[in-house]
């Protein structure tokens, strides 16, 4: 899928492999290969590549539901729980909504392997701020 194909170039996304499979206002999809450069020292998934990828659908979908012309969406807070440790493979993550508000939304986080066990779970909330004009910092 091409959602922010230009934007991504040299950004996290595409430092991790983070591919998107469905994008919709309901649901995000994503995958991240678990490879050397997603691991820990000692050879398993880093929770925070884990939280990187869960906050990348979470905010992905949260913008999906705003106002692009007028509005962003930026992270307030997220919480992971690391539940099953991996080491190679592919992680999908898939994110729903559990509130979306005027100002906030809040996101559920469900990152999985192959056999769709769970490997990470998450919550993320975001603040929906006025988008950034061109020249303002």
């Amino acid at each position: 899928m091409a959602l922010f194909s230009e934007r991504q170039q040299e950004t996290l996304l595409s430092t991790l492999g983070i591919e998107f499979v469905e994008t919709t206002k309901e649901r995000v999809i994503a995958r991240m290969p678990v490879e050397a450069r997603v691991h820990q020292p000692f050879g398993l998934l880093h929770g925070g590549a884990s939280v990187a990828l869960a906050e990348t659908v979470a905010s992905t979908g949260a913008w999906m539901n705003c106002d692009q012309a007028r509005e962003s969406v930026v992270g307030l807070e997220i919480n992971a729980n690391h539940l099953r440790g991996k080491r190679d493979g592919v992680v999908t993550a898939t994110a729903t909504p559990v509130h979306v508000g005027r100002r906030t939304q809040v996101w559920e986080v469900r990152i999985t392997d192959e056999e769709g066990k769970a490997v990470c779970v998450s919550r993320c909330t975001l603040a929906v701020i006025p988008a950034r004009r061109e020249g303002q910092p």
